[in-house]
């Protein structure tokens, strides 16, 4: 199977299917981009031809949910309630220094579920602990973050519920 083959067969229904999902060409033509990239990278991995097109569709999916949650700009870590993921966090002050100083027990279900990407099953599968045990575990990780973030950085959320603060504090200067 070739890059080439895949693109003939599925290029014009998978852009569609992005665009109808994202609603926005230019976020439709990066997914469409970064899905060929992630085909092209692991098309090796493919055994069965008859499966390529589930396989296309899921790194789609893949891709478009991983659109979504960097959109989401970060409101996961500052409010406790939202399900999404921590993806895009390189901007955020202090983002590493408060994960790595979570207690042990909500810092590895916070890396596991939002920079790992695993669902919270397996989460709680990983650790032997109850589903309920992870969730609770994700909202006392969230809410130490959120109180850190806004008595260091100083973020808040605005009007429009967006993250906002200082992206240069001086927590990030101390060594």
């Amino acid at each position: 199977m070739e890059t080439q083959k895949i693109w003939n067969w599925f290029n014009e229904e998978l852009y569609f299917f992005i665009l109808k999902k994202v609603k926005n060409k230019n976020a439709a033509n990066d997914i469409f981009q970064n899905s060929f990239l992630k085909i092209h990278g692991n098309l090796h991995q493919v055994e069965e031809e008859e499966k390529i097109k589930a396989w296309v569709f899921q790194i789609t999916r893949n891709e478009i949910t991983n659109y979504f949650n960097q959109e989401s700009k970060f409101k996961d870590v500052v409010n406790p309630d939202q399900e999404n993921t921590i993806t895009d966090y390189q901007h955020i002050c202090c983002f590493d220094k408060f994960i790595n100083n979570l207690p042990e027990t909500y810092k590895e279900v916070i890396e596991m579920v939002y920079i790992d990407g695993k669902k919270q099953n397996e989460a709680a599968e990983k650790l032997t602990i109850s589903l309920a045990n992870v969730k609770a575990r994700i909202r006392r990780g969230k809410a130490i973050l959120k109180k850190n973030f806004n008595e260091c950085c100083k973020y808040e959320i605005d009007k429009d519920g967006n993250l906002v603060g200082e992206p240069n504090c001086a927590c990030c200067s101390d060594p």
